[in-house]
């Protein structure tokens, strides 16, 4: 991978992250929302396995009581209006109607008591053997003050409590009217229990019973019970009255008569209806009426649907050997409430777990005295999704919260805080990279603001205002630099022209150093400054006899203050490449260095060490060696190991020049320790000898 994309990747990096956390963040949510989801549906296929059984095992001991099997010999009792009454088929062969406690228990037993108000019951049925006598049984209880019984002879019936009880059959109408009367050997006794019977005369248009027989077959016993402990014993309190009657009805009587397996209960059971009223003496109206609309159903089959979930079917059939005869069919129903989100739905269908999709079906047999009845529960497990679907959309909600406060989270450092720093590393990057840059094109102006990039952005905009006029000052400056150069040049050239036609003479060593100053005013001349003239200078290389060359200028260097440089010279000529002047610049320069640290009193010797294409000039010193991170710096423009340098005159540019002539030359410079002192070694390359010049 190259450079640059590393270095393209390190820049983005504190995105990159930033951005990494928030999706891992998100990634994390979801992921969290899907674990628990897939446990809690996990737990809801268990649960409702588990349920499902449950519900199973209710159903069916809730019809093996007295008062489910009632529900299951009556399937269609809720089909109709509850009031007036229709005879139910009890799950007994008959009623003990003159037996109290028997036949309370019986009713209450079997569940088919129509509750009323005020703490009052009837219940209307028959018995499930027809053999035991086509009746109908009414058997209630009420609350009322005491009884008052019809006296034998009394031909005004309304005198006393009575009973009046009306049947409607098949188009007939059965009517009778059943005063209330003591036995033979009661005696009534205020606030004391009473027991009678309910004489049944058939009732006549207008009151008039003059010579009327009561009816046979009409049974009935009324029991009161004495007033409650605690209050005082008078005919007006409030007692209990339970009373218990047998109905004759000829019609039914005709459908059994002749016949050895008779239809029984009669087809037409629910279509009976009985209306049973308990009337006050005389004008007092009616104390109990079973029309009353604010009855109440006993249980009924319909009522097994609440234990339903949606989903789940039941059906009940009755077994023959004739075939089985479907009794009733019932499903679960959906409960009135919040919908659930088709994204919800569709989520949790597709959670994979144990069973999913799995039915389960359970068959329960139950036996009665009219015979036996197969229970078969349907469930669907997909029902455990509904309502986990449910559950789950209302806790979504937080769900969906905690992502959004994460995506307003990012959006908000994102367009507040990594846009604007996208933006400005951008603008970094093209300047940075384009070919003309400058700081005008970093404008960092829109950036601004009062948080904490805005603050770094506005500092950075005076920043670089500031490098603007700093640099607009130091053009200036140069600019000024460049003018002065010219003055002087100018001003020193004229008298330096007539020095040189002063000492013109060829032997005389003035005119080499006013040669010298005349090539270094024409290296500075319209520059803008000393680095940029020296590297731009160009120089004339020619053929040089170095041996020659190094002897004159070890005799010249007391001129320049150099003193005590001694040259180890060679028997024979060794010529080099190289500009005398320039060549004698970088070595007057490596000379004053020398002389600056050098010993005192120690000499400077200057040696030749040819090579095979080459040949170095070794200047030597004794004194302290350079620091070792300093011998390639010493070369750079403005540098020196004195801190005082520039107020002393040196400006840290004379080895800069000795490495930047010795560069065009084609040569090289170098500096190095060795064991009494420090040595600059100049490599120059050898040139022909027929190429030297006198």
């Amino acid at each position: 991978m190259s450079r640059r994309m590393l270095a393209w990747l390190a820049s983005i990096r504190l995105r990159t992250l930033f951005r990494a956390v928030f999706l891992l963040l998100t990634l994390a949510t979801v992921t969290l929302a899907l674990t628990v989801l897939r446990e809690e549906k996990q737990q809801s296929f268990d649960n409702y396995r588990e349920r499902f059984g449950k519900t199973g095992d209710q159903i069916a001991a809730r019809l093996r009581h007295p008062t489910g099997q009632l529900a299951l010999l009556n399937p269609l009792s809720g089909a109709k209006p509850l009031t007036p009454l229709r005879p139910l088929l009890l799950p007994y062969s008959a009623l003990d109607f003159d037996e109290h406690n028997k036949v309370r228990n019986a009713i209450e037993m079997s569940g088919c008591l129509v509750q009323y108000p005020r703490d009052a019951a009837l219940c209307v049925a028959v018995g499930s053997n027809p053999w035991a006598g086509a009746f109908i049984y009414a058997a209630g209880r009420l609350k009322m003050r005491e009884l008052v019984p019809h006296e034998r002879g009394e031909r005004d019936f309304s005198k006393s409590h009575r009973v009046h009880v009306h049947i409607a059959l098949r188009g007939e109408d059965y009517n009778w009217i059943a005063p209330f009367e003591l036995e033979a050997d009661t005696q009534p006794k205020a606030g004391k229990a009473l027991r009678g019977r309910l004489t049944g005369f058939v009732e006549r248009a207008g009151g008039d019973y003059v010579n009327a027989r009561p009816q046979n077959e009409f049974r009935g016993w009324l029991w009161q019970s004495a007033c409650p402990r605690g209050e005082i014993a008078t005919p007006d309190c409030e007692r209990e009255v339970f009373y218990s009657i047998r109905l004759p009805v000829d019609l039914l009587r005709a459908d059994l008569a002749g016949t050895s397996q008779p239809v029984w209960p009669p087809r037409d059971l629910d279509s009976i209806q009985v209306h049973v009223q308990m009337l006050a003496p005389g004008n007092a109206g009616t104390i109990f009426d079973s029309n009353d609309k604010n009855a109440h159903a006993p249980f009924l089959l319909a009522e097994l649907q609440t234990l339903l979930l949606p989903g789940e079917s039941l059906l009940i059939r009755k077994l023959g050997k004739a075939g089985n005869t479907d009794v009733l069919r019932m499903t679960g129903i959906d409960a009135a409430g919040e919908e659930p989100w088709p994204l919800i739905n569709w989520l949790i269908r597709r959670l994979p777990v144990e069973a999913d999709g799995f039915r389960l079906e359970s068959h329960t047999e139950i036996s009665t005295q009219t015979g036996r009845y197969e229970l078969v529960l349907n469930g669907d497990v997909r029902s455990a999704n509904r309502i986990l679907a449910g559950a789950v959309t209302r806790v979504s909600w937080f769900v969906g919260a905690m992502l959004l406060a994460i995506a307003m989270a990012w959006l908000v450092i994102e367009l507040g805080l990594i846009r604007r720093i996208t933006i400005l590393t951008k603008r970094t990057r093209a300047v940075q990279q384009s070919a003309s840059s400058s700081l005008d094109q970093l404008d960092v102006a829109d950036l601004r603001g009062g948080d904490e990039l805005g603050i770094l952005a506005t500092c950075l905009h005076d920043l670089l205002r500031r490098v603007r006029e700093d640099i607009e000052r130091e053009k200036i400056r140069t600019e000024q630099e460049k003018d002065l150069w010219h003055a002087v040049g100018h001003e020193i050239m004229s008298p330096l022209q007539s020095l040189l036609v002063l000492h013109d003479e060829p032997d005389n060593p003035s005119q080499r150093y006013l040669q010298r100053m005349q090539q270094a005013i024409r290296v500075l001349y319209g520059s803008a400054s000393p680095s940029e003239a020296f590297e731009s200078s160009c120089l004339q290389v020619r053929a040089l006899d170095l041996n020659a060359f190094l002897a004159e200028v070890a005799r010249n260097a007391p001129c320049a203050g150099i003193n005590n440089v001694v040259y180890v010279a060679t028997d024979k000529p060794v010529p080099v490449r190289a500009d005398e002047y320039p060549l004698e610049d970088v070595v007057t320069h490596v000379l004053s260095n020398a002389e600056r640290y050098r010993s005192p009193g120690s000499p400077i010797t200057i040696r030749l060490e040819p090579a095979e294409t080459s040949v170095q000039i070794v200047i030597h010193n004794q004194g302290q060696p350079i620091s070792e991170d300093m011998l390639d710096k010493i070369f750079e423009y403005g540098v020196s190991s004195e801190s005082d340098s520039g107020a002393q005159g040196n400006r840290g540019q004379g080895l800069f020049v000795a490495k930047t002539y010795m560069a065009k030359m084609g040569g090289t410079i170098c500096a190095r320790n060795v064991a009494n002192g420090v040595e600059f070694a100049l490599g120059l390359l050898l040139a022909p000898e027929r190429e030297v010049q006198g």
